[in-house]
């Protein structure tokens, strides 16, 4: 049993990218000691010092979530770190595109060692330390929910975490443990730099403009910010939000909503 009179912990995969440096500034702010688990980088201790500086209580843990030993040291990492673990956020993701029959295995290894088998032996580790009211939040994506043309293999591995979400909702909904998948459109973090300068065929500019021409909202569409959706993640992290678990929340300016 956790001590409840202490801050409740959270541990953030992919931590020091765009989506998950937002998700912990946010949980941060609201009192959450954050464990910012990624690949070791100076993007990883930047982000905890930001964190530090600010006032908040952080810890940085190199993870390799392509790792399954690595997945375990870092819920080890945590308890040895604060003796409790609130909070799993899957945030660590890769994006690879193009036709399927240029795909390689390693395409293929790559996104779904990232995207769904480490979020699922990070969960395996953490489950054990979990107690109630505790939440696990996937950020999977709106390509989990419907088909990208010329992104099968990215579609699959979020499609994957979407229905893992469910499955695991059931599995832990009698120890009233919360699982939730959040499922972005395209957001502003370096991911979509990278995309639009690896894929834009040189005209990266041309490849996000063509992204936003998907949208609804067509000459006001813009990307969605990071912070947008860490206020969404922090919903679902509340100890009180029993009702919300196996959910698949699109946050996509309603590009999904006429599929």
């Amino acid at each position: 049993m956790t001590d409840q009179t202490t801050p409740r912990v959270a541990l953030i995969a992919g931590g020091a990218g765009g989506m998950g440096a937002a998700i912990a500034a946010r949980l941060s702010s609201e009192g959450y000691a954050v464990a910012i688990a990624d690949l070791e980088s100076e993007r990883l201790t930047a982000t905890v010092d930001t964190l530090a500086a600010g006032g908040g209580d952080a810890l940085a843990v190199p993870l390799d979530m392509r790792r399954i030993a690595s997945c375990a040291a870092a819920v080890d990492a945590v308890l040895a770190w604060r003796g409790r673990l609130d909070v799993v956020v899957n945030s660590a993701g890769v994006w690879r595109e193009g036709d399927s029959v240029t795909m390689t295995e390693a395409d293929w290894d790559i996104v779904f060692d990232v995207n769904l088998k480490g979020a699922f032996f990070l969960i395996q580790a953490a489950i054990p330390h979990l107690g109630a009211g505790a939440s696990i939040v996937n950020i999977a994506s709106d390509a989990g929910l419907v088909g990208n043309n010329g992104a099968a293999i990215y579609c699959a591995s979020k499609g994957g975490l979407v229905l893992l979400t469910k499955a695991l909702a059931l599995e832990l909904a009698p120890r009233q443990i919360r699982v939730n998948a959040v499922c972005p459109g395209d957001v502003a973090t370096p991911m979509i730099e990278f995309q639009a300068e690896r894929y834009g065929e040189g005209d990266p500019d041309g490849y996000k403009a063509k992204l936003l021409s998907n949208y609804p909202q067509r000459a006001a569409a813009r990307f969605i910010r990071p912070e947008e959706i860490a206020r969404m993640v922090a919903f679902l992290c509340e100890p009180d939000g029993a009702p919300i678990t196996g959910a698949a929340l699109s946050i996509d300016f309603g590009v999904t909503a006429g599929y």
